[in-house]
């Protein structure tokens, strides 16, 4: 897993698998997964990420199938 965070924009890029993106899904407002060819998560972009900790940490402790 990897992260990236803009401070300019406050927006938080959590990587969960490295693979390119086939489609995005905006699962609640500012928050966006994107979901690769096999139809599985592969990151999600969070906008206002200061302001959504909890669902952040909800995030990273969602199990991740082994690749």
């Amino acid at each position: 897993m990897k992260t990236s965070y803009d401070t300019s924009t406050d927006s938080l890029y959590i990587e969960v698998r490295p693979m390119p993106s086939k489609r995005t899904v905006e699962i609640e407002p500012d928050v966006m997964a994107d979901y690769g060819a096999d139809g599985q998560i592969v990151g999600y972009d969070i906008q206002h990420a200061s302001t959504k900790a909890a669902l952040i940490g909800r995030l990273i402790l969602v199990p991740v199938a082994a690749q």
